[in-house]
């Protein structure tokens, strides 16, 4: 015998969400995943409760800084770091009853990619949406390179998400992209933790301006040489400009691109990432410099699946869920991913890994 369905969720009165609210959303996203073809999505969840919900984490998320950071920590606080979840829906469920749900002394960090390439991506952020509002202070979204109008495009969730509510497709598709732009970047964990998707990042650079043609004179902009390229620092990132749907490739807005989609390196130094076309490869050296700069003890990104590392020469396979990539005299730079399934449905299950500290 089927279970009986939820009945369809509402907005709570006045707008305030409670545990039992986000308890019940997530209660009836896995009862729909399991039970109601995705076409059917809108008579559970109707397009008025979305509506509010992405509003309301809208208006918190784009309140929130660059780098967020996470301070007043106690010796009864613990925190979690996610990493990649690309829409896999139970696995978030299970993480989140297995580890512990957010509450007073549990804080989450979500290092990005919450949705594409999995069949759950829409359900998968609305629950992570929820517990924002819930908890805005206990509950972080970072953003992923799969937030942005490009990927999402390319890689599912666009066609997700007209699948699920078809005539009203298009209109829940632009909420999520006006979302996905009050991500912020990165997190700085109690001063000594620093998380972000991709990585590290450029100092910006104006490119050069130059004149070609004599009769009809027009200014060319230069990309600056790869020699040129410096680390960036703090207060450049918080002053980056993030609310952009595709982070640039070119120009002088590009250190959201290089947080989002970076990658580090066994060589030193930086250099273009040509193998995606964005971001950088950093090296030791910068892990190194940047952590000593800051009195860091370790950064935590996210970004590379087992598919991607497997073409990577001089790093550790994440077969495990989890690498140290370098380890140097301040600290290490570990790389995470968190969906066990993945590419989804292709049976390549690997373990999953998160980092919890005290």
């Amino acid at each position: 015998m089927e279970p009986v369905p939820p009945s369809p969720i509402t907005w709570p009165d006045g707008g305030g969400l409670t545990n039992e609210w986000v308890h019940g959303l997530m209660s009836s996203f896995q009862w729909s995943s399991w039970n109601l073809p995705p076409s059917q999505l809108p008579s559970l969840l109707p397009v008025s409760v979305f509506d509010s919900l992405v509003l309301t984490a809208s208006k918190i998320l784009h309140k929130e800084r660059n780098c967020v950071h996470i301070d007043g920590l106690d010796s009864e606080s613990n925190v979690v770091v996610v990493g990649d979840i690309h829409g896999q829906l139970h696995d978030l469920l299970f993480l989140l009853k297995d580890t512990g749900f957010p509450c007073q002394n549990r804080f989450y960090v979500f290092n990005g990619d919450y949705v594409d390439r999995g069949a759950w991506g829409l359900e998968t952020f609305l629950v992570l949406l929820s517990w924002k509002v819930l908890m805005p202070d206990r509950v972080y979204l970072l953003r992923g390179n799969h937030e942005s109008k490009y990927c999402t495009s390319m890689y599912g969730f666009e066609k997700e998400v007209l699948t699920k509510y078809g005539d009203k497709g298009k209109h829940v598709y632009r909420k999520c992209l006006g979302c996905f732009e009050g991500l912020p970047l990165a997190s700085i964990i109690s001063g000594r933790v620093y998380t972000a998707h991709g990585g590290l990042f450029r100092s910006p650079v104006l490119p050069k301006r130059t004149t070609r043609g004599k009769k009809n004179r027009r200014v060319v902009l230069l990309e600056p040489e790869p020699s040129s390229l410096k680390l960036g620092t703090l207060d450049e990132l918080m002053q980056a400009r993030r609310s952009v749907l595709d982070p640039p490739w070119e120009g002088s807005n590009l250190i959201p691109g290089d947080v989002l989609w970076s990658d580090p390196s066994m060589t030193p130094g930086l250099s273009p990432n040509e193998q995606r076309g964005i971001g950088l490869l950093w090296g030791p050296d910068c892990t190194e410099d940047f952590l000593k700069k800051y009195e860091l003890k370790l950064i935590i990104r996210s970004h590379e699946g087992p598919d991607a590392r497997e073409k990577r020469t001089g790093l550790g396979g994440m077969d495990k869920g989890y690498t140290i990539d370098h380890n140097v005299e301040s600290g290490k730079l570990i790389t995470i991913f968190s969906a066990p399934d993945y590419p989804q449905f292709q049976v390549c299950i690997f373990t999953p890994s998160i980092i919890a500290f005290s």
